[in-house]
């Protein structure tokens, strides 16, 4: 059927194409407003000595920028965060994707063995952080009563006072938290993994292992690289349990990029230095996803 003619000879449909323009004005309003103009603000305030109170502020120029590179606040929160991030993203995944590969079997139960493994994520940072500081007490805490059950000295046992492992104490309890997010997404790739390409697997002799290693894991491999670059974001936006559990410390062991952003800002009072720590941080972590979407993106190919 033709699309009717408007009285001036237009063609109503390209009419109605044009107009359905005008739904995206309230979102793309939104959008400015709530992100453009705070990232521009952002990149302003970077450039000034604004304390986050006083309005009567002054331009620095690139004083800001040429402070948080001199003083090394700036490497040590790279390095924490990285480091913070390597071990949260390889062990949520590699724990993710077990428990996913277990629970996708036939087995008893099932249904609650998932629900139990999800279970972890319903809670808040606060809650998770809070329960963990109590479980890695010295001499009281769970784990330590464990050491001294057996034979061992509870008391000496305080990993968020040792400086060497504190950032990796805080890392587990983002990797208990946050495995079960990745084991979903996980199960639902492994559920779309067609059963006659398996059955056909197991009928040229193939075991369950090398049923998932050249078989089940290159058809998720879409599902990987989401979880993967989501895992890598979760761990360089690093605050909650830094913040809740050790405080950035001891000394500055745990002291994170958005930990450090909150400190500057929020504890010197110097939201210009904060601000131009942030936009530096925000280069940092788009320039980390790039280069992780670029080789997650080949390595599907490759699959």
């Amino acid at each position: 059927m033709k699309p009717k003619k408007t009285k001036n000879g237009g063609n109503t449909s390209l009419v109605f194409r044009n107009r359905m323009y005008v739904f995206l004005i309230p979102a793309l309003a939104f959008f400015l407003v709530l992100w453009i103009y705070p990232v521009l603000q952002l990149f302003y305030y970077s450039i000034t000595n604004f304390n986050g109170i006083n309005y009567d502020f002054d331009f620095v120029g690139l004083k800001n920028y040429q402070k948080i590179f001199e003083n090394g606040t700036l490497v040590n929160s790279i390095r924490n965060t990285l480091l913070y991030a390597c071990v949260t993203v390889v062990l949520s995944n590699l724990i993710g994707l077990a428990v996913a590969i277990a629970l996708n079997t036939k087995i008893r139960m099932k249904g609650f063995f998932r629900t139990a493994s999800y279970f972890p994520a319903l809670f808040s940072a606060i809650v998770v952080g809070f329960i963990w500081s109590y479980v890695y007490m010295p001499t009281s805490g769970m784990i330590a009563n464990l050491v001294t059950l057996f034979g061992g000295n509870g008391a000496a046992f305080n990993p968020l006072g040792n400086y060497r492992i504190a950032l990796f104490a805080i890392a587990i309890v983002e990797v208990w938290k946050g495995f079960g997010s990745t084991m979903i997404i996980y199960l639902a790739g492994l559920q779309t993994v067609d059963e006659s390409v398996l059955e056909a697997g197991r009928i040229d002799g193939c075991n369950e292992w090398q049923l998932t290693k050249f078989v089940k894991l290159p058809m998720i491999a879409s599902t990987i690289t989401i979880n993967i670059i989501l895992s890598v974001i979760n761990g360089l936006k690093a605050f909650d349990y830094a913040f809740i559990m050790t405080n950035g410390g001891p000394g500055k062991s745990t002291k994170t990029l958005m930990f450090q952003i909150y400190e500057i800002a929020f504890t010197d009072q110097k939201m210009g230095r904060a601000s131009a720590f942030s936009v530096v941080s925000f280069f940092v972590i788009i320039a980390i996803t790039i280069v992780m979407l670029i080789i997650m993106n080949k390595r599907e190919v490759e699959l």
